[in-house]
Protein backbone atom coordinates (compact mmCIF):
# COMPACT_ATOMS: atom_id res chain seq x y z
CA UNK A 1 0.00 0.00 0.00
CA UNK A 2 1.42 3.26 -0.74
CA UNK A 3 1.04 6.22 1.16
CA UNK A 4 -0.93 9.33 0.23
CA UNK A 5 1.29 12.10 -1.70
CA UNK A 6 3.22 14.46 0.27
CA UNK A 7 5.03 17.39 -0.96
CA UNK A 8 8.50 15.77 -0.67
CA UNK A 9 6.63 12.48 -2.36
CA UNK A 10 3.90 13.30 -4.64
CA UNK A 11 1.73 10.51 -6.32
CA UNK A 12 2.85 9.37 -9.30
CA UNK A 13 1.35 9.00 -12.35
CA UNK A 14 -0.34 5.61 -12.55
CA UNK A 15 0.13 3.96 -15.93
CA UNK A 16 4.05 5.17 -15.39
CA UNK A 17 4.05 3.83 -11.84
CA UNK A 18 2.97 0.45 -13.07
CA UNK A 19 5.30 0.69 -16.10
CA UNK A 20 8.05 0.96 -13.71
CA UNK A 21 7.69 -1.84 -11.21
CA UNK A 22 8.51 -3.76 -14.17
CA UNK A 23 11.91 -2.63 -14.74
CA UNK A 24 15.21 -4.58 -13.51
CA UNK A 25 15.93 -2.06 -10.14
CA UNK A 26 12.35 -2.99 -9.22
CA UNK A 27 13.96 -6.63 -8.28
CA UNK A 28 16.85 -5.60 -6.67
CA UNK A 29 16.70 -6.19 -2.78
CA UNK A 30 18.98 -2.64 -1.82
CA UNK A 31 16.65 -0.78 -3.85
CA UNK A 32 13.68 -2.49 -3.05
CA UNK A 33 14.73 -2.06 0.75
CA UNK A 34 15.72 1.58 0.27
CA UNK A 35 11.86 2.38 -1.14
CA UNK A 36 10.34 0.59 1.46
CA UNK A 37 12.55 2.73 3.81
CA UNK A 38 11.33 5.65 2.27
CA UNK A 39 7.82 4.37 2.36
CA UNK A 40 7.75 4.06 5.89
CA UNK A 41 9.27 6.97 7.03
CA UNK A 42 7.13 8.98 4.86
CA UNK A 43 4.03 7.11 6.76
CA UNK A 44 5.46 7.86 10.31
CA UNK A 45 6.31 11.17 9.60
CA UNK A 46 2.89 11.96 9.19
CA UNK A 47 1.52 10.22 12.07
CA UNK A 48 4.54 11.81 14.01
CA UNK A 49 3.87 15.41 12.81
CA UNK A 50 1.40 16.17 15.73
CA UNK A 51 3.83 14.96 18.66
CA UNK A 52 6.37 17.58 16.60
CA UNK A 53 8.81 14.40 16.12
CA UNK A 54 10.30 12.59 12.79
CA UNK A 55 11.31 9.62 12.12
CA UNK A 56 14.93 10.75 13.32
CA UNK A 57 14.08 12.43 16.43
CA UNK A 58 11.36 9.29 17.21
CA UNK A 59 14.24 7.27 16.96
CA UNK A 60 16.56 8.93 19.44
CA UNK A 61 13.54 9.50 21.73
CA UNK A 62 12.94 5.77 21.22
CA UNK A 63 16.34 4.38 22.12
CA UNK A 64 16.86 6.52 25.23
CA UNK A 65 13.50 5.29 26.57
CA UNK A 66 14.94 1.73 26.08
CA UNK A 67 16.57 2.06 29.63
CA UNK A 68 20.23 0.85 27.86
CA UNK A 69 21.69 4.66 28.76
CA UNK A 70 23.21 5.02 25.24
CA UNK A 71 25.80 7.82 24.41
CA UNK A 72 25.57 10.08 21.94
CA UNK A 73 28.27 8.15 20.58
CA UNK A 74 26.21 5.09 20.26
CA UNK A 75 22.90 6.73 19.17
CA UNK A 76 24.81 8.16 16.22
CA UNK A 77 26.47 4.81 15.58
CA UNK A 78 23.01 2.96 15.62
CA UNK A 79 21.13 4.99 13.46
CA UNK A 80 23.89 6.09 11.16
CA UNK A 81 24.06 9.70 11.60
CA UNK A 82 26.24 12.05 11.64
CA UNK A 83 27.53 13.18 14.86
CA UNK A 84 26.51 17.10 14.18
CA UNK A 85 22.77 15.65 13.23
CA UNK A 86 22.63 13.45 16.23
CA UNK A 87 23.61 16.76 17.89
CA UNK A 88 20.88 19.17 17.12
CA UNK A 89 18.44 16.44 17.11
CA UNK A 90 19.06 16.20 20.81
CA UNK A 91 19.93 19.79 21.22
CA UNK A 92 15.79 19.93 20.78
CA UNK A 93 14.66 17.58 22.39
CA UNK A 94 16.68 18.54 25.14
CA UNK A 95 14.83 21.78 24.71
CA UNK A 96 11.62 20.26 24.79
CA UNK A 97 11.91 18.52 27.99
CA UNK A 98 12.05 15.34 26.42
CA UNK A 99 15.26 14.32 27.34
CA UNK A 100 18.29 14.79 29.36
CA UNK A 101 22.46 14.43 28.82
CA UNK A 102 23.91 13.29 31.86
CA UNK A 103 27.83 12.66 32.41
CA UNK A 104 28.63 9.18 31.93
CA UNK A 105 30.00 7.66 34.83
CA UNK A 106 31.91 4.66 32.62
CA UNK A 107 33.69 7.72 30.79
CA UNK A 108 33.01 11.23 32.09
CA UNK A 109 33.84 12.35 28.70
CA UNK A 110 31.01 11.28 26.77
CA UNK A 111 27.43 11.78 27.80
CA UNK A 112 24.46 9.44 27.93
CA UNK A 113 21.19 10.58 27.09
CA UNK A 114 18.01 9.73 29.34
CA UNK A 115 14.20 10.74 29.03
CA UNK A 116 12.67 12.62 31.22
CA UNK A 117 8.88 11.81 32.53
CA UNK A 118 7.66 13.50 30.10
CA UNK A 119 9.80 12.22 27.17
CA UNK A 120 8.57 8.84 27.83
CA UNK A 121 5.03 10.06 28.51
CA UNK A 122 5.48 11.74 24.75
CA UNK A 123 7.40 8.33 23.44
CA UNK A 124 4.48 6.00 24.51
CA UNK A 125 2.05 7.92 22.14
CA UNK A 126 4.36 8.66 19.52
CA UNK A 127 5.22 5.18 19.39
CA UNK A 128 1.34 4.14 19.10
CA UNK A 129 1.54 6.73 16.34
CA UNK A 130 4.25 4.22 14.73
CA UNK A 131 2.16 1.37 15.32
CA UNK A 132 -0.32 2.62 13.37
CA UNK A 133 1.41 3.63 10.36
CA UNK A 134 3.17 0.02 10.84
CA UNK A 135 -0.08 -1.47 10.60
CA UNK A 136 -0.98 0.69 7.30
CA UNK A 137 2.00 0.17 5.49
CA UNK A 138 2.30 -3.54 6.32
CA UNK A 139 -1.12 -4.37 6.52
CA UNK A 140 -1.29 -6.48 3.26
CA UNK A 141 1.02 -9.41 4.92
CA UNK A 142 0.12 -11.98 6.87
CA UNK A 143 1.28 -11.85 10.86
CA UNK A 144 4.02 -14.62 10.20
CA UNK A 145 5.14 -12.38 6.99
CA UNK A 146 5.52 -9.28 9.42
CA UNK A 147 7.39 -11.84 12.06
CA UNK A 148 9.82 -12.78 9.10
CA UNK A 149 10.29 -9.65 7.65
CA UNK A 150 11.75 -8.45 10.73
CA UNK A 151 13.88 -11.00 11.33
CA UNK A 152 15.49 -11.10 8.05
CA UNK A 153 15.96 -7.25 8.12
CA UNK A 154 17.59 -7.78 11.50
CA UNK A 155 19.89 -10.46 9.83
CA UNK A 156 20.81 -7.69 7.32
CA UNK A 157 20.86 -4.19 9.44
CA UNK A 158 22.87 -5.91 12.66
Amino acid sequence: MTPSPTADHPEPAPDGFTRLTEIDLAAEPIFLMARAAALGSSMANQGLAPFGLKVRSYSILAVACSGTGPTQRELGDLLRMKPSQTVAILDELEQRGLVERRADPRDRRSKIVAPTGRGRELYASAKAAVDRAAETSLGALRPQDREDLARLLRQVAF
